[in-house]
C-alpha cells in the first residue's frame, strides 16, 4: 500500500476545509475510538453526523442508521468508515452511492480494493490514518 492513500495534501485539506464528517459506526458509547475522534473533530469546528444502525442521536447531532438515510448527503465531505475492515467495502460503496466527497478509514481499517473503487469515483482517500494524530501534526 505504501503511502497511496496517505497523501499529506488531501490530509491537510480535509482536516482544514472539511466541514461535515458522517462517522459510521458512531454510536453512544464512549468508551469507543470513534466517539472520541467525532467529538475531537467537533470541538474543532466539524459538524459530526452519527451512523450507525440504531439511529440514535450522538453528541447532541441527530443519528442516522445509514448513509443512505442522511438527507442531503452529498453535503457530507467526508465519511469515517469505523467499522472493522471486512466492513469497509460496503461502507465505502454507501459514500460512493452518496454522493460524499472523501472516505477516511483509521488505523489498521484497510481494504485497497475499496479504496480504488472511491479514488476512481472521484472521492479523496484517507486509509490507516488517524485524524486526531494527523491533526496534532497539522496543528
Amino acid at each position: 500500500m505504501g503511502d497511496v492513500y496517505a497523501d499529506p495534501d488531501v490530509i491537510s485539506r480535509l482536516l482544514s476545509e472539511s466541514r461535515t464528517w458522517a462517522f459510521v459506526g458512531l454510536g453512544d458509547n464512549p468508551a469507543r475510538e470513534v466517539f472520541n475522534q467525532a467529538r475531537l473533530l467537533q470541538r474543532r469546528g466539524k459538524r459530526i453526523i452519527p451512523v450507525h444502525p440504531s439511529g440514535n442521536a450522538v453528541l447532541g447531532e441527530q443519528g442516522y442508521a445509514s448513509l443512505a438515510d442522511v438527507p442531503d448527503a452529498s453535503e457530507v465531505d467526508v465519511v469515517g468508515v469505523y467499522r472493522r475492515a471486512e466492513h469497509a467495502g460496503a461502507v465505502v460503496d454507501e459514500a460512493i452511492a452518496a454522493g460524499a466527497k472523501a472516505v477516511w478509514m483509521p488505523l489498521d481499517v484497510i481494504d485497497e480494493a475499496a479504496a480504488r473503487r472511491a479514488k476512481d469515483a472521484g472521492l479523496d482517500v484517507v486509509m490507516d490514518r488517524c485524524p486526531a494524530v494527523e491533526w496534532s501534526r497539522r496543528h
